[in-house]
């Protein structure tokens, strides 16, 4: 029962947070109108939908191991029962922030809409916020050393080269 409720919330979640957050404000800022890519040169577009792309199916993936591995969701009113550290997780401690703040800065270059790049950057400085202010303190106390071994094998923002080894998988 508890994974169903897992699943359902984190349905509803994604369709809340990264939805309003990559989805909905980028189309106030800009429309959606494509303007002239970068410098004249179509590749920024290219990156763009790549970008947009990874940072969609990072984000799924991410959702995904939060309701069926995690047991919980990425809200904190229904957090996870387990510490993820599989996936995208092996690599960096905030794959849903980077694939969310990604498909920003894809947008931002598919577009070629400097505001958005602009709004990409001030996505990131509010997680980096969040994250050190209230969520790596929460971690830190839901889950202790298996948090501290996860915290200090995997980067926060910049990923890893090649995955992390938990003892914990």
């Amino acid at each position: 029962m508890r994974k169903a409720l897992a699943i359902a919330g984190s349905a509803v979640f994604l369709v809340i947070a990264p939805g309003f957050v990559a989805g909905m404000v980028p189309w106030w800022i800009s429309g959606w109108r494509v303007e002239a890519p970068f410098f004249g040169m179509p590749l920024f577009r290219w990156v763009g939908g790549l970008l947009i792309a990874l940072g969609g199916i990072g984000l799924l993936d991410s959702f995904a191991r939060f309701a069926l591995e995690g047991v919980g969701t990425p809200a904190p009113v229904f957090p996870t029962r387990h510490l993820v550290v599989t996936g995208l997780y092996r690599y960096v401690r905030n794959p849903m922030y980077v694939a969310v703040v990604s498909a920003i800065l894809g947008q931002g270059l598919t577009l070629g809409n400097v505001s958005v790049l602009e709004y990409a950057g001030l996505v990131w400085l509010l997680f980096h916020v969040f994250v050190l202010v209230y969520e790596e303190p929460s971690l830190r106390a839901s889950f202790r050393s298996e948090y501290e071994s996860f915290r200090a094998e995997v980067p926060r923002w910049i990923p890893r080269l090649t995955p992390w080894r938990s003892h914990l998988m």
